[in-house]
């Protein structure tokens, strides 16, 4: 046996490895990692998308669960205006009549029970009369000048609005207060 081959100066250990080889396998390496790293960044993104899409559908499941009864909702307000109109329209002391009576008594007890049933579906009334005018809620019809209340007060409300949870289905119809003009020094 020769000892000079089995050392490792002889360069048989490493296998007869050029540089070149090395320099080449480094940067093959440092190609890798940047692949990897890139490939993981991508597999984070694909993921929080994911979890972003998910959450927006659980979200718009929810609203679908909750506002789907908005159209339904809107048609019934209708009704409950109309049974309002109804009891409006009647002559004073109707309800104490014989003949009218239990035909007014009915029409109220459906209106409450109308109010009932939308309340329980999250159907709320907005009956804003002496607030701040929010156009948020609101429609103004008029105005009407008004010293005594602060301007954009709600004076007078024409129909009342509703809201399903935190959205408008119908804006209350108002009037609103205005300063008065200031009338001409000279006359």
């Amino acid at each position: 046996m020769n000892d000079e081959q089995d050392t490792p100066e002889s360069g048989q250990e490493t296998g007869g490895a050029d540089p070149s080889e090395a320099v080449d396998l480094e940067a093959r390496l440092a190609l890798a990692q940047a692949e990897i790293a890139d490939l993981k960044d991508k597999m984070l993104r694909a993921v929080a998308e994911a979890e972003n899409v998910r959450r927006r559908a659980q979200k718009d499941v929810e609203d679908a669960r909750k506002y789907s009864i908005a159209g339904f909702a809107r048609d019934m307000l209708a009704v409950a205006d109309n049974l309002g109109r109804a009891l409006d329209a009647l002559p004073e002391g109707a309800d104490k009549d014989d003949k009218f009576g239990s035909f007014v008594e009915g029409v109220q007890l459906t209106g409450r029970e109308v109010a009932n049933v939308l309340q329980r579906h999250g159907v709320k009334e907005v009956r804003p009369h002496g607030e701040k005018f929010d156009h948020n809620l609101h429609q103004a019809m008029f105005e009407v000048e008004d010293a005594d209340q602060p301007h954009g007060t709600v004076n007078q409300v024409l129909q009342v609005g509703y809201t399903l949870g935190d959205r408008l289905l119908r804006p209350a119809m108002v009037g609103v207060t205005k300063a008065p003009a200031k009338a001409d020094a000279g006359k």
